[in-house]
């Protein structure tokens, strides 16, 4: 508390209606460097400026907790029945009054509390409860004494008129917030706060009732602690004043969960899954998580944060906290803690060792939701078709959570209808088979059409199908599953060899000689041409080469304008096939083999959903063959 400069003979009304008798008012200054730090709250600290409404109202809050936990040793300092906190604009007098029946300050604390910035009194009543015994410890907010500050953003004067609870005296502390405040004497019927504010001219939508019960029912609607906002000399209810979170599941209906789901949400389906739990413990805090019942319409695809809302003892702090990973952002809801650190902007969460905690606890109640569900398949599907896609991302980001996930993906599969799991899968594997087999593209319908199942299918061998964009990238994290690795088939040699065809299949012609003689004609849009035994009734396919990129993966680096270098397809023949057994023969003798190996390249993109090298070239070779074939 800065030394009194001055000494002045003061009286004046304050807008409630109290008089306000001051025989002497103290001038002080602040405490060093105050105005430099009063500068970073009004134009640093908060990023939004209705903010400052949240601050004060949690001051409030704060003090009417406090004259409760008081009350249980002092029977005479009991918080009316009808406690609330009112705020009041006056658009005559440009003034927004926050009035509270909380515990109040005297003299030395308005100093301490108010003349000094980073000073909390809220803080030093919890290090003092911190030592109690008391069952009943109030939750209190204000741990770093700054919010009050906040009042500056909107106002270039503001002056508090307090009583402490259990003293006659009221003080009013004032001051422009330029370097020095005033104390004077006061009279106040009752134990409380009154806080002014003289609302600056670039702030007159402060004065607006509608818009300050806009914001409180953005940051304080489940403060229990009631608010009204006064509007046509009535004072009209801003805040509902109920956490549903923290009331027991028993207490509450399916139809208040499906409400305040619409609610929170702005939407109108109906949950998929309701998660509802507290914990306690080494960790604290309550939590009410929806998984909604169908995917939101997005014109454009928003941002990948989590949106889930952090509370701090019911108040609303901010929906950007992280507390669950981008790859679970489809979960909505409330996470409200009783014990989580905040830094001086309650904006900025500190990077502390209980908010990770939190976020892992949060994240692990959410899978273990899922693996629940995922027993009933059709109920599941529901759930994969909205937001499987998002799911798989947490294979490429997380590899903590990486074993957890990936039992709960589903794929459409070459071998039966419906969604399968990888589980599902292992356990049908024939006793041959050495990986699981996946084909990466841009439609299921097609992919279930590709000649690249053909000689899978011949031999019964199930091949997942996968058709999302995060599908070219996750299967490289996840590498394996219960021990058996993830194939691509289009990715290097696949040996189906092991496993015998049901049927006796005709025998493959020699290619010996053609095959160099089409490597020399495609040396420039092939990176190899090889025999393989995974074609039935088709004449080629393409192929990846072993340790470069899959074909999927190549198809989005040439839809981006990249290069794909030396990652060419390799063109494989199928030996059986009667065109291949011609080509054979072709090349036995001297005849120009160049426009048939561009054809079958050309036939191998098309198949895989490509197009051909030159369109209109490859249209002119299959009409001259047409032609021919016509005479």
């Amino acid at each position: 508390m800065g030394r009194p400069l001055l000494h002045i003979a003061h009286r004046s009304t304050n807008l409630l209606g109290r008089t306000t008798v001051s025989e002497t008012v103290e001038r002080h200054e602040f405490n060093a460097e105050v105005g430099r730090l009063l500068d970073l709250v009004v134009h640093a600290l908060y990023s939004e400026r209705e903010i400052f409404l949240r601050e004060l109202v949690a001051n409030a809050a704060d003090a009417i907790d406090k004259r409760r936990f008081e009350a249980l040793t002092q029977s005479d300092l009991s918080v009316p029945a009808d406690a609330r906190i009112r705020i009041v604009p006056d658009k005559e007098g440009r003034r927004l009054i926050i009035t509270d029946p909380g515990v109040g300050m005297s003299k030395a604390e308005l100093a301490q509390n108010l003349g000094t910035i980073a000073r909390s009194g809220t803080l030093a009543f919890a290090q003092t409860l911190a030592e109690s015994q008391a069952a009943d410890k109030p939750s209190l907010m204000g741990q770093f004494g700054v919010g009050f500050y906040s009042a500056f953003m909107v106002a270039d004067r503001v002056e508090v008129t307090s009583r402490r609870a259990g003293s006659e005296e009221a003080w009013t502390w004032a001051s422009d917030g330029r370097g020095d405040y005033t104390l004077a004497t006061a009279a106040r019927a009752e134990p409380g706060t009154d806080i002014v504010l003289h609302i600056k001219a670039d702030a007159d939508e402060y004065l607006e009732p509608i818009r300050l019960q806009t914001i409180i029912r953005k940051w304080a609607d489940h403060i229990t602690i009631p608010i009204t906002v006064a509007q046509d000399g009535k004072d009209e209810p801003a805040n509902e004043g109920t956490a549903l979170w923290r009331k027991p599941k028993s207490e509450v209906s399916e139809e208040s969960y499906t409400e305040f789901y619409r609610h929170l949400g702005h939407v109108f389906d109906k949950p998929w899954a309701t998660l509802h739990w507290r914990a306690e413990g080494a960790l604290d805090f309550s939590a009410l998580l929806f998984i909604p019942g169908m995917k939101p319409f997005q014109a454009v695809e928003g941002d990948r944060e989590s949106r889930v809302r952090l509370h701090v003892r019911r108040m609303f702090i901010t929906d950007q906290a992280g507390l669950l990973p981008s790859w679970l952002r489809f979960v909505h809801g409330v996470v409200d803690t009783e014990d989580l650190p905040l830094n001086v902007s309650r904006e900025m969460l500190q990077s502390t060792p209980v908010l990770a905690r939190i976020r892992r606890a949060v994240a692990s109640r959410v899978l273990s939701e899922l693996k629940m569900r995922a027993r009933d398949s059709q109920d599941y599907a529901t759930f994969w078709e909205n937001f499987g896609a998002i799911l798989k991302e947490g294979i490429w980001e997380d590899a903590e959570s990486r074993k957890d996930i990936a039992p709960l993906l589903r794929f459409r599969s070459s071998a039966l209808e419906g969604w399968v799991s990888l589980p599902d899968y292992v356990a049908r594997m024939k006793p041959e088979q050495e990986a699981i087999y996946i084909l990466v593209g841009d439609d299921t319908d097609v992919l279930s059409k590709s000649p690249q199942l053909e000689g899978f299918r011949a031999r019964g061998v199930e091949v997942l199908l996968m058709a999302d964009q995060i599908d070219t990238f996750w299967p490289e994290r996840l590498d394996s599953f219960d021990a058996k690795p993830i194939r691509s088939i289009t990715q290097g040699t696949v040996d189906l060899s092991k496993i015998a065809l049901p049927l006796e299949a005709d025998e493959a012609a020699d290619l010996s000689k053609l095959i160099p003689r089409l490597k020399e004609a495609l040396k420039a849009d092939a990176s190899d041409v090889r025999v393989t035994d995974r074609l039935v009734d088709s004449a080629v396919v393409l192929a990846a080469p072993q340790h470069g990129p899959d074909l999927q993966m190549q198809r989005l680096l040439r839809r981006a304008g990249r290069s794909v270098g030396s990652d060419l397809a390799v063109l494989e023949l199928n030996p059986r096939h009667p065109l291949i057994r011609k080509l054979a023969q072709r090349a036995e003798t001297a005849a120009d083999l160049t426009e048939a190996a561009g054809t079958l390249l050309d036939l191998a993109r098309l198949q895989d959903g490509d197009s051909p090298r030159d369109p209109v070239a490859f249209a002119r070779r299959v009409a001259e063959a047409l032609a021919g074939e016509l005479r």
